[in-house]
């Protein structure tokens, strides 16, 4: 603009002999380099302005000004102000494995934006809190801590900048204008599926201090694409997501609403993630996805076209899949591939448990006999309202081919007392549902109404709060006197454990998982490489080793045992 004025003024020869000859001389320089420079295209000067993505997914809330006075900002800036130049960024991660997962892809993609990851939250710019809203406690729990937050904001010095709060994952999305508008220190929300935005809507909040969001679901976002970035290197465990959302429409879930419709990632993206995590060392990976084993890769034609078949006795209110490769085939690709390394996956349906997932957990030693197999509840009435898809009696059916496929399998599962309309009756049909199927792990819950769901809009809440918690604590009791009686049977047996890290009681003693993912501790010795080790190969047991040991104690949490030796997947099965 000021040089259009210029311009027109060193036309402008009347004005011209007004000026003083210093001016005259400057002008004219001015406005000779203007005629010198190339002369921009209109295509050059589109492609310089903002795209439509710059105009979409922000909500300003002007600080200033009411609803009806409020300004329409456009939330444009050029694409190097989305950088963070070495902003710090905290998170506080609640919820599954899946939020830890979901971490890593945030903090790959802030890495790569020129973001730091900070382990002190008083030096951070930036706090991120990873949420979960499947149960009301976890969402109680992040009331508070945004109300200490709020705190921590209005206290900042103004030398150090703006601190950005961030709320991400499924309670940004089920509870998003209710996080704008009662938590005024909330400065950017963000859905599970728009974590790549996240530079922008930081970088939009900094700038024009006002809050932004991007919630929105895809059908096809799986972040297939980005290298998650571990929050804890020294770790010898790994999460690698195989797929995402749910389409399984249980009553009392929240999650499909949360995070969408189901979809797949290629199998070959995840085998190669698995494959580096694995070349840094990496002993043990879990593949998550909120139901992981109706995985199916449809990114390229195969031969297989027929329906996507489930265990009989189930159903499912969604159409059956046609062609891909199933879960069978990731896990075996994936087992092949990594032999060295164990594999997990969670969280399972039972429904998608075929006899082929069951022969390849079988068949390679390096996938873990270990299965989620969650319930829910033993009362036909009772998932029938929940909308499970099967029976008490078709569920009992699954365990006996399970145990008859993997005879040493360990167990665990979920289990919901108090959902709506639960009698005594159909409570103690879940507690004999433990006592007859025993399980090494159980995650025991008393129900709480999730907005949104199909519960929250045909059922009513009506178990009484007390009367949930005496359940619990029934179902808790059923739990662990079956789970004494099963770990039991591992004393005097050689088991194979993995070493996560010292104790928690004791730096004399480390613990570890073995197979079936029940929590081991042994004495921190040196240990013979081998069975038949000699003297001068020992050395201290060390994080990431994988140690043969002999179970001498047991309860209903954990196994304590002597260790032997250390080991390798393949040395210790083939000896067995």
């Amino acid at each position: 603009m000021r040089l259009q004025r210029a311009l027109a003024a060193y036309e402008n020869v009347n004005v011209m002999r007004l000026l003083p000859k210093t001016i005259k001389r400057a002008l004219s320089s001015s406005v000779k380099a203007v005629k010198s420079a190339p002369r921009e295209t209109f295509v050059e000067r589109v492609s310089a302005g903002p795209g439509l993505k710059e105009f979409l997914n922000v909500k300003a809330v002007s600080k200033f000004k009411t609803a009806a006075q409020e300004e329409e900002i456009i939330p444009y800036l050029p694409l190097d102000c989305y950088n963070g130049k070495g902003r710090r960024v905290f998170f506080e991660v609640y919820g599954c494995q899946m939020n830890t997962n979901d971490t890593e892809v945030v903090l790959s993609i802030l890495t790569a934006n020129g973001y730091v990851k900070c382990d002190d939250i008083k030096q951070a710019d930036v706090i991120m809190i990873v949420t979960c809203a499947v149960r009301e406690g976890a969402e109680t729990k992040i009331w508070n801590r945004l109300n200490h937050l709020k705190a921590m904001k209005e206290k900042r010095s103004s030398k150090k900048g703006p601190l950005q709060i961030t709320v991400l994952g499924c309670m940004a999305e089920r509870l998003k204008q209710r996080l704008l508008e009662k938590e005024k220190c909330v400065d950017v929300v963000a859905g599970p599926d728009s974590y790549k935005d996240l530079p922008r809507l930081l970088a939009i909040s900094r700038h024009y201090q006002q809050s932004a969001i991007n919630v929105l679901l895809s059908l096809d976002e799986t972040y297939a694409d980005v290298m998650p970035v571990r929050l804890n290197s020294e770790s010898p465990t790994a999460f690698v997501s195989i797929m995402r959302g749910c389409d399984n429409m249980c009553t009392y879930c929240i999650v499909p609403f949360t995070r969408g419709r189901e979809r797949s990632r290629d199998l070959e993206s995840i085998k190669q993630e698995v494959i580096a995590l694995r070349e840094n060392g990496i002993k043990e990976v879990t593949l998550l996805g909120q139901n992981v084993n109706s995985y199916r890769d449809t990114s390229k034609e195969t031969e297989t076209t027929e329906n996507v078949s489930t265990v009989p006795g189930f159903k499912t209110v969604y159409k059956p899949k046609i062609g891909g490769l199933p879960f069978s085939t990731l896990l075996q690709e994936v087992a092949k591939a990594v032999p060295d390394v164990r594999i997990r996956f969670t969280s399972p349906h039972p429904k998608d448990f075929s006899e082929d997932v069951l022969r390849v957990i079988r068949d390679y030693p390096n996938v873990c006999k270990n299965l989620h197999l969650p319930a829910q509840s033993g009362s036909n009435t009772v998932l029938e309202r929940m909308r499970r898809g099967y029976t008490r009696e078709a569920y009992l059916q699954l365990v006996d081919t399970i145990r008859f496929y993997l005879p040493n399998v360990g167990l665990s599962s979920d289990f919901i007392c108090g959902f709506c309309g639960e009698t005594e009756y159909e409570f103690q049909d879940t507690v004999t549902l433990i006592e007859q199927v025993q399980y090494n792990v159980a995650f025991l819950f008393a129900y709480s109404m999730r907005e949104k769901t199909t519960a929250y809009r045909k059922y009513k809440d009506d178990v009484p709060q007390e009367v949930k918690s005496q359940r619990l604590q029934r179902m808790v009791k059923a739990f662990r006197d079956g789970a004494t009686e099963l770990h039991r049977q591992y004393e005097g047996r050689k088991e194979l454990i993995l070493i996560e890290g010292k104790s928690k009681r004791s730096d004399d003693f480390v613990f570890g998982r073995n197979d079936a993912n029940i929590k081991v501790i042994v004495p921190f010795r040196t240990l013979p490489k081998g069975k038949n080790g000699t003297t001068s190969s020992k050395r201290h047991i060390e994080v990431g080793d994988f140690v043969v040991a002999k179970i001498l104690e047991s309860n209903s949490q954990v196994l304590k045992g002597e260790p032997l030796y250390l080991s390798s997947i393949k040395d210790f099965y083939s000896n067995v």
